[in-house]
């Protein structure tokens, strides 16, 4: 919503500054977006006289002028316009001037051989007006060297406010004026319209012709002016509607025009002599069109309000009008309309045509209903000061509603809602001075609703009323309590565990993807899904129709894009939901690795000191094991196992579990007929963890970290080759290692696997690193000896297997 500093004065007794203005403005609600001075960015430019205006040697539309600019010698302009003479008086920017019409800043520049210092400006170039045909012509006296903004009056600066859809009041400068009275800034002036004597009746009658549905306008207002005359609008209706960025067309569109953002009253003007028989307010018909005033024909149909006559559809109601009926220069009799629309049948048809009307922004909203009528004669008023004319009485179809909001407003709401105490007087006053009605005494007040606020509906509205007005600041600052209790977490244990997951997978090189949540139907049964139960009875499409069951598929295909772009190797992960069923508890989160190609865990691409490795089922697997980590979880205590859903390869893939019941997730190298089935090329290596099967860790007694141990003595390794059946595991003989003595040995890592005809058939060689750290003394050959040969026992006695010699 723009307007200018004097145009809000004119509604508003008052001394204040642009700068008081706009702090009250944002104060009380009305944000202040943007105040434009043009006296401050046109102030270069200044009043010149031509002296002489002789013809280029070079260019036979252009000529070389010399300007008096009233500070010094005279100046050379090379100028293209017509009019440029010899004794007109016109506006001159010396070099260093930005021209905003043009977007430039002017230098001295050489135009076909001539120099020209400055430059002669046309009303377009100044963001005046659209006229560029020509230089602006001053009248004689107007004074040279002085700065043209200053003269003509430009010196009146443009706000622009941010309008909330509640406050539909304030999208007239008067109710603006009125919020700023109310705030302290002056008095606001008296805003009553005097009718307008009508001269017989008027020869069209509007009738509503809505049968059986609802009414979408409660009341229509029209009069006849007969004998205008329709030229320009006068010089400061013109000025006030270019500040705000309007084009003036002429007097009777300027008018609806100017009325629409001083009254925040739309109206509309019908050419008298393009209506034939009685206007009729009704719903559109099928098969209905309009050709607008923008130019644009507009399909209609029945859930449209239109205004009609006998020739059909006239004007789109509280929208546009059709250009058939528009008025012109020839005009002569004029029909000027005001009326209420259905604000939400307004939303809805303008939403429907894609028009954004100022007329449809403010009766979507909702405009005043009770100053209907008092629009129309103040447009009466203006019609015929400005292009004279003989009105008729007013005929009005259906009833203005009359406002009957009334609120119990108890005095002691703004201290419960607002936390201020206000005496009631100044609840009184604040109220009075937006225009509500206040009677009544402490502790309660009663109080009338006025036409124009449709947003106030209770008591909490009253008080949003009362605390903008004395000011937010009146609040006190109060600290919030402090408590004695230890703060408790806010985030739950699954958000957490979300956290620390995406954390711990980016940190190891992979990028987060967040995949669609839909799947193809194959592609959910290929990953233990495609249940009916899970199927979208509106899917987006056909490769999107069933929830998904894994978030594999998803990073899977996304590595695959990746790939056809020309990243073949990447590392992708995403923490999210997946759907194992119907029900609540059916909804899991899952974290998902997905590496491609190269992209292994110590790096990727072709290396000069060797062939780059592929992914393999370990980098799926230290990543499995590197998030159980970081979400705290005792790794060592898993159990990994062989196989894993069929996705994966059989071969070359592991399940994570704690226990048979307990499965936590899986790992490994993608199926040959996974990947074909999702039309992707590998290599590709992947994990999914279910973050919900992990069990709940244990409260701990105290938060206080445990003492620091700093260990003293050296710790000891030892090396032992088995030789074991080649059906087992590795993991087995590196637990049996490690309990052979609970408290010594600290560690146990594989670091060789060798198979050979000189181990035997199905045999193979398991070499283990095996660390002991004492914490009481320094260990003896006689002890280490002793928990080796613990160690062997141990381990044979759990895979069978033989130290090697």
């Amino acid at each position: 919503m723009k307007f200018t500093l004097s145009w809000v004065k004119e509604h508003l007794e008052t001394g204040a500054s642009i700068e008081a203005i706009g702090e009250a403005l944002t104060r009380v609600g009305l944000e202040v977006e943007e105040i434009e001075d043009k006296a401050k960015a046109l102030q270069a430019f200044t009043i010149a006289r031509v002296l002489s205006a002789e013809q280029h040697p070079n260019a036979d539309r252009l000529r070389v002028c010399m300007v008096d600019t009233g500070s010094g010698a005279p100046v050379q302009v090379v100028c293209g316009a017509p009019n440029a003479r010899a004794g007109i008086k016109s506006v001159f920017s010396p070099p260093g001037t930005y021209i905003p019409g043009k977007d430039i800043t002017l230098s001295v520049g050489t135009i076909r051989g001539v120099e020209s210092h400055g430059m002669l400006c046309s009303a377009a170039e100044l963001e005046l007006s659209e006229d560029h045909d020509g230089i602006i012509e001053l009248p004689e006296d107007a004074p040279v060297g002085v700065a043209y903004a200053d003269w003509a009056g430009l010196a009146d600066p443009v706000i622009d406010i941010a309008i909330t859809p509640n406050r539909s009041d304030c999208l007239g400068v008067y109710g603006v004026a009125r919020d700023l009275a109310a705030a302290g800034l002056g008095k606001l002036r008296d805003g009553a319209v005097a009718p307008v004597a009508g001269n017989g009746t008027c020869p069209v009658a509007v009738r509503f012709d809505f049968g059986d549905q609802p009414a979408l306008s409660p009341a229509f207002g029209l009069r006849l002016i007969r004998g205008v005359r329709n030229g320009a609008s006068p010089d400061w209706m013109q000025a006030k509607l270019r500040a705000i960025g309007l084009r003036p067309i002429n007097a009777l569109v300027d008018i609806t025009n100017f009325l629409t953002y001083d009254r925040n009253r739309p109206l509309h003007v019908f050419d008298a002599a393009k209506v034939a028989g009685d206007l009729v307010v009704r719903r559109a018909r099928a098969g209905e069109s309009i050709l607008a005033l923008d130019g644009k024909t507009y399909a209609l149909d029945e859930t449209m309000c239109v205004i009609a006559d006998d020739n059909g559809v006239e004007s789109i109601a509280g929208i546009m009008g059709g250009e058939a009926s528009g008025c012109s220069a020839e005009t002569v009799d004029v029909l000027v309309e005001s009326a209420l629309w259905e604000p939400l049948a307004i939303a809805q048809a303008g939403r429907k045509l894609g028009i954004n009307s100022d007329a449809r922004y403010r009766f979507e909203r909702g405009v005043d209903p009770a100053f209907m009528l008092p629009g129309l004669e103040l447009a009466t008023r203006l019609i015929v000061e400005i292009c004279g004319g003989e009105p008729s009485d007013v005929v009005v179809a259906g009833a203005v509603p009359e406002p009957r909001l009334v609120i119990a407003f108890p005095i002691s709401e703004v201290k419960r809602l607002a936390g201020i105490e206000p005496t009631i007087d100044e609840i009184r006053a604040v109220l009075s001075a937006l225009g509500f009605t206040v009677s009544g005494d402490a502790p309660a007040l009663t109080v009338g609703v006025p036409s124009w606020r449709p947003d106030i509906e209770g008591k909490a509205d009253l008080v949003e009323e009362v605390i903008r007005i004395l000011g937010i600041d009146r609040i006190p600052a109060t600290p919030l309590p402090k408590s004695d209790d230890v703060t408790r977490p806010v985030l739950t244990l699954i958000q957490t565990r979300t956290r620390r997951a995406k954390r711990a997978l980016a940190a190891r090189g992979l990028v987060e993807a967040v995949t669609w949540s839909f799947v193809a139907k194959p592609v959910a049964a290929a990953f233990g899904g495609g249940a009916a139960g899970l199927s979208l009875a509106n899917p987006i499409s056909t490769d999107m129709s069933d929830m998904r069951p894994s978030l594999l598929p998803g990073l899977i295909l996304a590595a695959q894009r990746n790939a056809d772009r020309g990243t073949a190797d990447g590392a992708l992960f995403e923490v999210g939901q997946v759907f194992k069923g119907t029900l609540p508890e059916d909804q899991k989160i899952a974290a998902t690795g997905v590496r491609r190609g190269t992209a292994t865990v110590n790096g990727s691409g072709r290396h000069w000191q060797g062939a780059a490795k592929s992914v393999s089922v370990y980098d799926a697997k230290a990543d499995a094991l590197a998030v159980l980590e970081a979400l705290g979880a005792q790794v060592d205590k898993f159990q990994i196992v062989p196989g894993a859903p069929s996705w994966f390869h059989p071969g070359r893939s592991g399940t994570i579990q704690l226990g048979p019941q307990t499965v936590i997730g899986w790992f490994g190298e993608f199926h040959p007929s996974t990947l074909e089935g999702l039309d992707v090329s590998g290599p590709l290596a992947g994990f999914e963890l279910i973050l919900d099967q992990l069990p709940t860790p244990r409260a701990r007694p105290t938060r206080t970290k445990p003492p620091l141990e700093v260990q003293t003595f050296q710790p000891v390794t030892r090396d032992f080759a088995f030789v074991v059946d080649r059906a087992v595991e590795a993991g087995r003989i590196l637990k049996a290692a490690l309990t052979a003595d609970k408290v010594l040995i600290v560690g146990a890592t594989l670091f060789d696997v060798f198979e050979g005809t000189a181990l035997g058939a199905n045999k193979k060689s398991v070499a283990i690193e095996v660390t002991l750290r004492p914490t009481d003394r320094t260990l003896t050959d006689q002890e280490i000896e002793a928990v080796s040969a613990r160690v062997v026992a141990q381990v044979s006695k759990a895979t069978g297997a033989v130290l090697r010699t």
